[in-house]
């Protein structure tokens, strides 16, 4: 059982199928313009907040999540249902315990500074900020 007061975030999936609580300050946001990241969220960038992965929880729908592996190493997640995008991580490496949630996915105001932006590299020529 979660303790509510610890809870900082809440988030869901388009039609609500998944719900998940993060039980901490995520250590930092980013946008990300990485072609994968463009393609999985049909956008010019992906927005992210890294968390532990001991510090999310999943409330709601867990059977519904569907899992790809997008490169040798991460592993993306969606709402199998809505085709919602919640979140990526590496499956093996130092980085294994981490993971990414996007954004755009919270329930909860988020409204930390985005720390930085990846991938610039691979920008989306048509998007200007």
């Amino acid at each position: 059982m979660t303790n509510k007061d610890s809870v900082r975030y809440q988030g869901s999936c388009l039609c609500g199928a998944i719900q998940y609580e993060i039980l901490a300050e995520p250590v930092t946001a980013s946008h990300c313009h990485c072609k994968m990241c463009q393609k999985q969220h049909g956008a010019a960038f992906a927005s992210y907040a890294r968390i532990r992965r001991s510090e999310l929880r999943y409330t709601k729908g867990q059977d519904t999540i569907k899992r790809y592996q997008s490169s040798e190493k991460v592993e993306r997640s969606f709402c199998s249902e809505c085709g919602s995008n919640l979140e990526w991580g590496y499956t093996e490496g130092e980085w294994a315990h981490w993971v990414a949630i996007a954004l755009g996915s919270f329930d909860t105001p988020y409204s930390q500074d985005i720390y930085r932006e990846l991938h610039t590299e691979d920008k989306a020529p048509w998007w200007q900020p």
